[in-house]
């Protein structure tokens, strides 16, 4: 998919098209990760003012999303990356991922961090992370250790 199409627009999750994708997004995370292992976060979660929520669009159509919630002046925390299944591996959780980065930089947070699922269903997610500089650590804020998650983050130089 050509970047340069994509209109990548923060979003305040009042549309139809992106409460579907959330809602479409926590029903698959549940049905594959125990209920005390999930932390994905719901729309009024993701309404939070320490939130930053985008949505990604060519033409009317949605592919995905993505957000950046702010754990602290200088440290962020990937959350609601999803993109449409029509969409997948074409270039749109790249694209997400970049303008996140772009913004955490721009804000002078000097660590972005995730939590993801430990399972095979998000070995695709991991190689994303691992290819846009994530690495494994430790838990990050108020996460524990759990079987069921990987913790990954990135060192960020100012922008």
């Amino acid at each position: 998919m050509n970047q340069q199409t994509l209109d990548i627009r923060i979003d305040d999750l009042s549309g139809r098209e992106i409460k579907e994708l959330l809602t479409a997004h926590l029903h698959s995370l549940a049905e594959i990760t125990p209920a005390q292992s999930m932390h994905a976060l719901d729309i009024d979660k993701l309404k939070k003012p320490d939130v930053t929520f985008w949505s990604v669009w060519v033409g009317g159509e949605l592919l995905g999303c993505g957000a950046v919630k702010e754990l602290s002046p200088d440290h962020g925390e990937i959350k609601s990356m999803r993109t449409t299944k029509a969409h997948l591996r074409s270039g749109v959780g790249s694209a997400i991922i970049q303008t996140i980065i772009a913004e955490a930089k721009r804000r002078g947070y000097r660590r972005l961090s995730l939590e993801t699922g430990a399972g095979e269903y998000f070995h695709p997610a991991h190689r994303l992370y691992q290819k846009h500089g994530f690495r494994i650590c430790p838990p990050f804020g108020d996460y524990r250790e759990d079987l069921n998650s990987v913790f990954m983050t990135k060192e960020l130089s100012p922008a």
